[in-house]
């Protein structure tokens, strides 16, 4: 099961240079000059998980094998975009291709690096990604609420007044520059606005690109209902040039005890309401993503389509007790082993085994 998230922003914040980082790369072209990237760049990113390793230790697994998550670098929006600006229209149907948006608004001040708008200004970033996105869903959802409006008639009046009312609502929204996402839908509304595949239906994360030693002064305020995280990405791509423990040690100088990369992937997998379960034994420890609200069987879905009809049961326990007990062996005479059905919901930290027929 892959999940992705787009990079998205102004040309020049930043965005190809943390992707690049990100995935310890020189993948995506990062140059002083907007448009750099046309073509999206994509790339795979562990999902960083300290369980696995202490699951691994109790297994005496020969590999362990973590989640990941997918990054797309997509060129640079301008104003005017949702009008064919720039190279509005493809970057906008990159963007409907991805799960979620990881938008990066410029705080670092760097003369050397030219701003599409000639200032640094992370709330005006934001501001012209998000109206931008809004517009180009107006048009969506304006000739959606045409059609429903012409064939409303007659006997079919009835059918499509719940479908008028959601689209009229939407429409108001989208008119004030306010995304769609901050809208209430019950169920029926659900089904639609999955058809209509709104840009500003995707859960958004705000990255702001700070300087080295800007970490902590930055002014921008993400708005409500949407998380924001820190990062250098100047900074990361240091890092990322360095051996896995310089790394370390360059982060034990600066008083921090994780990237800012394992933060941004980290928050991902949260904006995409994930969770991890893990199997463990001597062949691997392995971490498993899944939606919340998972039910067993779908769970098992992952590992293999056919386990879902073949699903039987499941042995489930918290994989701190699973490391407490020392595996599988100590486990089953705990009292912390459970067998689970069909109706069980998987829970983030799971170690589970499946019984397949």
């Amino acid at each position: 099961m892959s999940f992705s998230i787009g990079i998205v922003g102004l040309p020049n914040v930043g965005k190809s240079t943390l992707f690049n980082a990100l995935t310890r790369s020189k993948q995506a072209q990062a140059q002083n000059y907007p448009f750099c990237t046309i073509d999206p760049n994509v790339g795979v990113v562990e999902v960083p998980d300290e369980r696995l390793a202490k699951l691994s230790e109790v297994s005496k697994s020969k590999k362990i094998i973590p989640t990941v998550i997918e990054f797309v670098d997509i060129a640079g929006l301008v104003k005017g975009a949702s009008e064919g600006q720039g190279l509005g229209n493809k970057f906008l149907s990159h963007i409907r291709e991805v799960d979620a948006i990881a938008q990066v608004v410029r705080a670092f001040s760097d003369t050397n690096v030219i701003h599409v708008n000639n200032k640094v200004d992370p709330k005006d970033d934001a501001d012209v990604i998000n109206l931008e996105l809004a517009l180009a869903d107006l048009q969506t959802v304006s000739k959606r609420l045409d059609n429903a409006k012409k064939s409303a008639k007659g006997v079919a009046a009835k059918e499509f007044a719940k479908q008028i009312e959601l689209l009229e609502k939407v429409n108001d929204q989208l008119q004030q520059g306010k995304p769609a996402r901050e809208l209430e839908y019950d169920e029926e509304d659900i089904i639609i606005m999955r058809e209509l595949q709104l840009l500003t239906m995707k859960p958004m994360l705000y990255v702001v690109n700070v300087d080295e030693s800007q970490n902590g002064n930055n002014k921008f305020v993400a708005p409500a209902g949407t998380e924001m995280i820190e990062i250098s990405a100047k900074l990361e791509a240091e890092l990322a040039e360095l051996s896995v423990e310089e790394a370390g040690e360059f982060l034990n100088s600066l008083g921090m005890s994780q990237t800012g990369l394992d933060k941004l992937v980290t928050a991902s997998y949260k904006l995409l309401n994930l969770i991890t379960y893990f199997t463990s034994g001597e062949v691997e420890t392995r971490a498993w993503t899944v939606k919340k609200n998972t039910k067993a069987p779908e769970a098992a879905g992952v590992i293999h389509t056919d386990f879902v009809k073949g699903f039987i049961k499941a042995d489930v326990c918290d994989w701190k007790d699973f490391v407490e007990f020392g595996g599988w062996s100590g486990i089953k005479t705990s009292g912390k082993l459970r067998l689970e059905g069909k109706d069980y919901i998987v829970q983030d930290g799971d170690t589970v085994y499946f019984h397949i027929s």
